[in-house]
């Protein structure tokens, strides 16, 4: 056994990097990878097989399930956003710098694109049988929307801008709670878990508009991949460039959910524990204050 371990330890030394932030970026790539493979890989299944291996309950269990993996794969390393509108959101409270933004964006978005290129390498023959390998973007035989969101027949463009907004302000808030130290905080290892329901109840309840992208990286990587795979350019220019909802809302919503999350609970909670401590601090002064005088 000798020889692997020295092996492993001349990989490690190698490929280790020292930047911390390019570390949390890489390890966000690898968790987005893993929430855009498992929940398109369950899209391809229900599509390609005209629905004898899927259903819209297993595409949600699927992307709630693939949010706790990812989650739990690098959350420990980065925090798990797997969605710049979380990292937004974060920032915007102060609880990560900004310089993170811009890069956790570009490798959520790198890891949403390979995920997409793995699930499309995995089903390339079932997506050629399929409609005699018909790439369409909308229609009957679309194939696009396995990869990417489309809005639905109904859907106008100031609905389905409403519907991204609304969708990702119910996850930053639901999020928000998970994470707050002051809200009746989830045990510690059981976060993933959590998020992973929110995701499944989101996409259980708005699911049916647009397929819930609520997550810029998760759209639009997998969109730059169908463009470059045979979709073609009309995967950005389709319904009057419906591409840019799923990206822009997001963040609007990362806003609004900030805002209805601190304004309704998060700083009634925080005031009441900072009066607490200067109570507490108070108590400590006249307690050394009498200790003085005594002594």
């Amino acid at each position: 056994m000798g020889w692997q371990k020295v092996f492993t330890d001349k990989m490690m030394q190698t490929f280790h990097i020292r930047n911390l932030l390019i570390r949390q970026a890489l390890a966000e790539c690898l968790g987005t990878l893993i929430l855009v493979m498992f929940g398109c890989g369950a899209v391809a299944q229900l599509v390609l097989s005209e629905g004898s291996h899927g259903m819209f309950l297993t595409v949600n269990f699927a992307f709630g399930f693939a949010a706790t993996l990812g989650i739990l794969v690098c959350g420990q390393v980065s925090g798990g956003h797997l969605n710049p509108a979380v990292t937004f959101a974060l920032c915007i409270l102060g609880r990560e710098p900004w310089r993170k933004f811009p890069v956790f964006f570009i490798f959520q978005t790198i890891g949403a694109f390979l995920g997409a290129a793995i699930i499309f390498g995995m089903y390339f023959d079932a997506l050629w049988e399929y409609r005699k390998g018909s790439l369409i973007v909308l229609g009957e035989n679309a194939t696009a929307g396995i990869f990417a969101t489309y809005p639905s027949n109904h859907l106008s463009l100031l609905n389905g801008f409403f519907d991204q907004v609304i969708g990702t302000a119910a996850l930053i808030v639901c999020i928000l709670a998970i994470v707050d130290p002051y809200n009746n905080p989830i045990p510690r290892g059981l976060e993933a878990f959590t998020v992973g329901f929110v995701v499944l109840v989101i996409g259980l309840s708005m699911g049916f508009n647009s397929g819930y992208a609520v997550n810029p990286a998760r759209d639009l990587g997998p969109r730059i991949f169908t463009s470059i795979a045979g979709w073609g350019s009309e995967v950005f220019t389709v319904n009057d460039y419906w591409f840019f909802v799923p990206i822009f809302a997001p963040f609007i919503g990362a806003l609004v959910g900030v805002l209805v999350y601190q304004l309704m609970v998060g700083y009634h909670l925080e005031g009441e524990a900072q009066e607490r401590e200067e109570a507490e601090a108070h108590k400590q002064k006249v307690r050394l204050k009498s200790c003085k005088v005594s002594g």
